[in-house]
């Protein structure tokens, strides 16, 4: 039974359709007096949309065979008819390799597109480490894009002079576009995080930045936050404010009034907020508010929000992408960022 069913496993769907639909027809033509022997291409036909072209003219040859067999049960049809009918068979049955190998070529080009997506998507969005000093971090991406992890969600943590510093955002868009201008900021951020002071000023900084490679359409909600000691600051740019985890109780960090996103203008004011130890701080995208079930409805954080507390960060953020997986049905339909901060020992 193992063996059987290991066997069934290897089998190539696309050549059982195409042998399946060619059996069916070819069992119809000796049964009943239609002259079924053009349609046995149809078993070639199925056969492209799923399998390789050569597999494809395997089922192709095979109905060429049966069609020209077709004269010992259908002898009452005139020779120039019958031959007529076999070599529309093969020509239908060219067409479905000819189609197999078109498909073939535009699917090898696609994963040749989805591998350099993916590369330049990892290229931007760099792993960060487990922790920096006493910041404990993990940090998750899940694209929207269905054939590779790409889209214009970014994030990133620097150890600077000033403290732990981390950037999240979402870029208007999603796609190659979305990536460069995602690798514009995180070039600007990485550039003055280690030498400007003040959290406001490197905000500005990244807008100014971002205006000379961005279209007027175009701009990136973003949080941009310093642990330093006990305390973090926050600048927010039009972007959702942080959760945070402490003691079971589950807050949103009040950032005040977010200001314009990256890219139109940006100059957010600063908000500071205590830091106790074995806090953590979940920085998100719209992704994880914004993913809804079959009947449409939004993916209820607050539920699963106190469960960031639980485990390590790597694991919460595991659990937390899992839930939101399974409440969408594994359809995404916007990217997602997610950075958890823990507050370890002073």
């Amino acid at each position: 039974m193992t063996s059987v069913r290991a066997i069934w496993r290897r089998l190539d769907p696309g050549l059982v359709a195409g042998f399946g639909v060619l059996a069916v027809l070819v069992a119809l033509s000796m049964t009943t007096p239609v002259q079924l022997i053009a349609v046995f291409a149809s078993g070639a036909i199925v056969a492209s949309l799923v399998t390789t072209a050569r597999r494809t003219a395997y089922v192709a040859g095979a109905a060429v065979v049966c069609g020209l067999l077709a004269h010992l049960w259908h002898d009452d049809t005139g020779i120039v008819d019958w031959l007529a009918r076999v070599f529309l068979c093969a020509l239908l049955g060219l067409v479905g390799i000819q189609g197999a190998a078109l498909r073939e070529r535009r699917e090898g080009r696609l994963e040749r597109m989805t591998v350099i997506a993916e590369t330049a998507q990892r290229a931007v969005l760099r792993s960060i480490p487990t922790a920096i000093g006493s910041v404990g971090l993990s940090a998750r991406y899940v694209s929207a894009t269905a054939e590779a992890l790409v889209g214009g969600d970014l994030y990133e943590v620097a150890a600077t002079p000033y403290g732990v510093r981390v950037i999240v955002g979402d870029v208007r868009g999603k796609g190659l576009a979305a990536v460069q201008t995602a690798a514009a900021v995180l070039g600007a951020f990485r550039a003055a995080a280690f030498t400007e002071p003040d959290l406001a000023a490197l905000a500005r900084n990244i807008d100014e930045t971002l205006t000379r490679f961005v279209g007027e359409e175009e701009f990136v909600t973003a949080i941009v936050g310093e642990f330093h000691g006990n305390m973090v600051t926050l600048a927010n740019c039009g972007h959702h404010p942080p959760l945070l985890v402490h003691d079971e109780q589950v807050s949103e960090v009040d950032t005040g009034e977010p200001t314009v996103p990256l890219g139109m203008g940006s100059d957010p004011g600063l908000t500071e907020h205590p830091w106790p130890a074995g806090a953590r701080m979940l920085f998100y995208t719209d992704g994880l508010v914004e993913a809804r079930d079959k009947s449409g409805e939004f993916f209820p954080l607050d539920d699963y929000a106190p469960e960031i507390g639980e485990g390590t960060v790597e694991e919460a953020l595991d659990r937390l992408v899992e839930h939101l997986l399974a409440y969408a049905g594994n359809k995404m339909n916007d990217d997602l960022a997610l950075v958890l901060a823990e507050s370890e020992s002073h």
